[in-house]
C-alpha cells in the first residue's frame, strides 16, 4: 500500500496558509479519487486506488513539527515501507509553483521531514516539494503562516493540481519517470 501524506498543520486558522499547501494536494486527491476522508485522533485519512495501486491518503493532524507522528502510526498499521511513502510538502528555496520530485536526502531544514525521518527512522522516501517563494523581509515562522498573495494565487493553484497528478505518475511509472517530466516544468512557461 502506498501512503500520500500532504504536510500542513491543523485548523481554520491555517487552511489558507502557505505551510498548508500539502493539505491541499491531499484534498485535491481526494476529491478526484471520490476517497471519504475521515478524522481520528491524529490525522485525517481515506483509502482510494491512484494508478491502480492501494493508496492511503493522509493529513496529519499533529502540527507540522509532529507530522512524523502520524506518518509512522500509519505505517506501522498498514505494514508500509518507506519506498512507498509519498510526502507532499512546501519549499521556501523554490519560487511559487515550481515542483521539486526527489527520494531521499536530508530534510533540508523542513520542520515536517525533520520530525518524518525522525520517526520513521528513514530518509529513504519520496518528497513532492512545492514552491512557495520566501519573502527577506519577514521571518520564516511568520512568512509561513501567512496566506498566498493574488500574484501566486493561479500559480499555486496549477501546482497543486500538478502534484496530485505526479503523485498517480510516481505510482505508475516510477519516481525517475516523474522526475524528468515534473522537475523540468517552469510553471510560468510550461514545457
Amino acid at each position: 500500500m502506498w501512503i500520500i501524506a500532504g504536510l500542513g498543520n491543523p485548523g481554520r486558522k491555517y487552511s489558507n496558509t502557505r505551510h498548508n499547501i500539502g493539505f491541499k494536494v491531499i484534498d485535491t486527491l481526494s476529491d478526484e479519487q471520490s476517497s471519504e476522508m475521515t478524522e481520528k485522533a491524529f490525522f485525517i485519512s481515506g483509502k482510494a486506488v491512484i494508478s491502480g495501486a492501494q493508496t492511503l491518503l493522509l493529513k496529519p493532524l499533529t502540527y507540522m513539527n509532529r507530522s512524523g507522528a502520524a506518518v509512522r502510526k500509519l505505517m506501522d498499521k498498514h505494514y508500509t515501507s518507506p519506498e512507498n511513502l509519498i510526502v507532499v510538502h512546501d519549499d521556501l528555496d523554490l519560487d511559487a509553483g515550481v515542483i521539486k520530485i526527489r527520494r531521499g536526502g536530508s530534510s533540508g531544514g523542513h520542520r515536517g521531514i525533520e520530525s518524518i525521518i525522525s520517526f520513521i527512522g528513514s530518509k529513504d522516501f519520496i518528497r513532492i516539494k512545492i514552491g512557495i517563494s520566501r519573502d527577506p523581509s519577514m521571518l520564516v515562522e511568520d512568512y509561513v503562516l501567512k496566506p498566498f498573495g493574488s500574484e501566486h494565487k493561479a500559480v499555486i493553484a496549477d501546482a497543486v493540481a500538478r502534484a496530485a497528478e505526479a503523485v498517480s505518475v510516481i505510482i505508475a511509472e516510477g519516481a525517475e519517470s516523474a522526475m524528468n517530466k515534473f522537475n523540468r516544468t517552469n510553471p510560468q512557461n510550461r514545457s
